[in-house]
């Protein structure tokens, strides 16, 4: 039977959804994982049906939509999310789309909030060199956003060469595969940057990246972590960050991000498609999962589409 909407909520028909790393730990038994639920919290639809309370006219309407709801569980995790055919969500979280707005790419806003609200947390000046350590979706998203925002040297670093060629297409000033460089990344960096850097984003959630950001940030530099660390375990330099006097910043989750997420895409038009290397029927749903858990070079987002 369809879940039905209660006062405050609407239905959703899904789209489109973009397959996370954390959906497949959640597939795998992440201590989150709350079962019987289905995942899905990267994803566009449209609304099929409205609780009491909540404007009809909203029926037929493309959306994407904030994922936590009043109770603090989130859509994808605590509640089913949009690998479902439909779901549920709280009108009051829901933004409308365009029409005829490409709704794979729109399946991405919600990784492009959690890098928005992360990004604001800088102080940025537009002259300022920035290095990413990263170059999955996250990292490269971080670079789309900080172009977009005018920052004008960027730098990444990262381990498949397919998607350092997708960030210097991108605008990345340079790019650096760690895999070819061992333990000469750190001077190559400095040589390239000419000493250190005043704000890096670490977007690996690897021991390593953290453990290398501290290497090569200026003093008084900014090191904003956005990578998911559940499973690292760094040996940490803390004299690097103490007599440096770097300011190290975590950000969460998309929070206060959305309005901004969805206007950068919908009014400046960046090109979130230009990361969805592959779309799958969802229908096809074990082959993408595959797919992903390949690390192939030419990966980067893998997006399930319902055909209705």
């Amino acid at each position: 039977p369809l879940p039905e909407p209660k006062a405050g909520q609407v239905r959703i028909k899904s789209i489109a959804v973009g397959i996370c790393a954390t959906d497949l730990e959640m597939i795998a038994g992440w201590e989150r994982t709350t079962t019987p639920n289905i995942p899905g919290h990267e994803w566009s639809g449209r609304i099929d049906a409205v609780g009491a309370g909540v404007d009809s006219l909203l029926i037929g309407k493309d959306c994407v939509a904030e994922n936590v709801l009043t109770d603090g569980g989130e859509v994808g995790f605590e509640h089913s999310g949009a690998y479902g055919e439909y779901f549920l969500t709280e009108a009051r979280n829901i933004h409308i789309l365009p029409d005829n707005f490409p709704m794979k790419a729109a399946a991405l806003i919600e990784p492009l909030a959690v890098v928005t609200r992360a990004l604001k947390r800088l102080g940025l000046a537009k002259d300022q060199a920035v290095l990413i350590f990263g170059d999955g979706p996250i990292g490269l998203l971080s670079l789309m956003w900080l172009r977009q925002a005018g920052v004008e040297k960027i730098m990444m670093v990262g381990g498949r060469e397919g998607r350092l060629a997708l960030a210097q297409s991108l605008g990345a000033s340079a790019t650096f595969n760690f895999t070819q460089l061992s333990g000469d990344l750190i001077p190559t960096l400095q040589k390239q940057i000419g000493g250190t850097f005043p704000i890096i984003v670490e977007a690996s959630g690897t021991a390593v990246g953290l453990e290398n950001a501290l290497q090569i940030i200026g003093k008084q530099g900014q090191l904003l972590l956005i990578g998911d660390y559940r499973d690292a375990r760094a040996n940490f330099p803390w004299n690097l960050l103490i007599h440096g006097e770097i300011q190290m910043m975590g950000s969460n989750a998309s929070a206060g991000a959305w309005d901004e997420a969805v206007r950068l895409v919908v009014e400046e038009h960046l090109p979130l498609e230009r990361l969805i290397s592959h779309t799958f029927p969802a229908a096809r749903f074990e082959e993408a999962f595959t797919l992903v858990r390949s690390q192939q070079d030419d990966v980067v987002k893998v997006v399930l589409e319902w055909i209705w």
